[in-house]
């Protein structure tokens, strides 16, 4: 496999993943410098979300409307200009409106990266593509708090963003010289019906699961705003299937390997994605650790990812897609339940241990789920798939979040005591428990799916195959 191109895509990626989580650790310092509280910068976050929600369902239109390297190398500069403006940042508006801007780039460059990467892997190199381009999205989120850290307490909080500058302008020369020149599609008129009700239903869900997670406003606030957003669904489902080229095509659901990878990927990730939200609380709130330390213990997730990119294809060559995806949403399950054992008397060493496992085997079911949604889907419908994606993945991990952080309030309320260890036991077993049942739609995956691309028992192994 040629390594150059996922690995250019992943520095992009990396960039775009580490930025958002970046800044959490660093809330204090930026509050107090543009003069607002932590509380209400918080919606300096669920701008960047809502941003993404939004535009990720016209990033397949504009890729195929204007070439998808374009489409990334515009997108790398338009959250680069994102960063300087919110290095510029003098107030909580001016803040806000550029993580929004932020959020436009970003919105771009996942969903068009993975495009990218599709149509330019053969299926039989897919797997391993994958696993390169799936490193940045779990290493980001977890270093992101120590680098946070670090830059604030021995530079400025500026720097947090300005950094971007330059990775930013070596990744749009890279990805020009060389990203394969993937021609654009010749897409007819957009369907601007559709961006609106598919902007209304994201933005919705993303900010209202945000606002009741994270209560910068009111809870009704975000009560609201959900609703609005699955009423906006609806009629989004309704416009779609009267429309011959709808801006998602959720017919793509009538395939039964995607509509399996789509809702069995988006139910782990509910669970999974509470996990970088509670694991650094538990750390800092339960035991007691600096938000460095505590860093530095959720990097150890990263370790397991990164070893996981040599044996994703080999470990889905010998298993296949159903059975490996079967036993790693279950394992992944156990680890996170693991967790609620954890006290300040746990070992550090054992921690890591568990967590170092927790990674790998909570990369592989992501790998493996990346390179299903794309193992029976035609050349043509590659954008509309990507955006989807993209689109669930968004909405999932918002849910996460708001599910992890809804269980431990509730735990807390009913407990009758403040957050402490036992909530934290509560939460990270209802979030296994969520995790596990992402196993529940693979069940029913054909033994044979995805076989093209793992190359699990295939009839001819000479057989060429065709890219996609």
């Amino acid at each position: 496999m040629n390594r150059t191109i996922p690995l250019i895509l992943a520095v992009a990626l990396f960039m775009e993943n580490m930025d958002s989580t970046v800044i959490a650790t660093s809330l204090p310092a930026i509050a107090k410098d543009i003069g607002t509280s932590p509380v209400a910068l918080k919606l300096a976050l669920t701008a960047y979300l809502v941003s993404l929600a939004i535009f990720i369902p016209i990033s397949s239109w504009m890729a195929d409307k204007y070439g998808a390297k374009r489409v990334f190398r515009t997108a790398i500069a338009v959250f680069a200009l994102g960063s300087i403006a919110c290095a510029a940042a003098g107030s909580l508006g001016g803040f806000v409106a550029a993580r929004f801007v932020q959020g436009m780039g970003g919105a771009m460059m996942t969903p068009v990266a993975r495009l990218v990467l599709v149509r330019s892997t053969p299926k039989r190199e897919l797997v391993s593509a994958m696993a390169w381009l799936t490193i940045p999205a779990l290493i980001g989120p977890m270093i992101g708090p120590p680098v946070g850290g670090f830059i604030t307490t021995y530079f400025t909080w500026h720097w947090i963003f300005l950094i971007n500058v330059p990775i930013g302008m070596l990744g749009i020369w890279l990805a020009g010289r060389f990203l394969p020149d993937i021609p654009a599609e010749g897409a007819g008129p957009i369907d601007f019906p559709g961006f609106f009700l598919s902007a209304i239903a994201a933005s919705g869900v993303v900010f209202g699961l945000s606002v009741v997670s994270l209560p910068a406003l009111p809870p009704s606030v975000g009560i609201a705003a959900v609703i609005a957003g699955l009423v906006s669904g609806y009629f989004y489902v309704r416009h779609a299937r009267t429309r011959t080229n709808p801006l998602l095509n959720l017919k793509l659901f009538a395939n039964p390997v995607f509509r399996t990878a789509i809702i069995g990927g988006s139910i782990f990730r509910i669970g999974i994605g509470a996990v970088p939200f509670l694991l650094p609380l538990l750390f800092q709130l339960g035991f007691g650790l600096s938000p460095f330390q505590s860093g530095m213990l959720t990097f150890a997730s990263a370790i397991g990812a990164f070893a996981m990119k040599f044996l994703a294809p080999t470990t889905l060559r010998l298993g296949g897609f159903r059975n490996i995806l079967i036993a790693s949403g279950l394992l992944s399950a156990c680890l996170i339940a693991v967790n609620a054992l954890f006290t300040a008397q746990t070992p550090p060493w054992l921690i890591i241990a568990i967590l170092v496992v927790a990674g790998f085997v909570r990369s592989l079911f992501f790998t493996s789920t990346n390179a299903l949604t794309f193992a029976d889907i035609e050349p043509a419908e590659v954008s509309q798939a990507t955006a989807i994606g993209a689109v669930a993945q968004q909405v999932s991990i918002a849910l996460g979040v708001a599910v992890g952080g809804s269980v431990l309030e509730m735990a807390a309320y009913f407990s009758g005591h403040a957050i402490g260890a036992d909530s934290f036991t509560v939460a990270f077993l209802a979030i296994a428990l969520i995790s596990a049942l992402s196993v529940v739609p693979l069940l029913k995956l054909a033994p044979t799916a995805g076989n093209a691309v793992s190359g699990h028992r295939l009839a001819d192994p000479e057989e060429p195959r065709q890219p996609v």
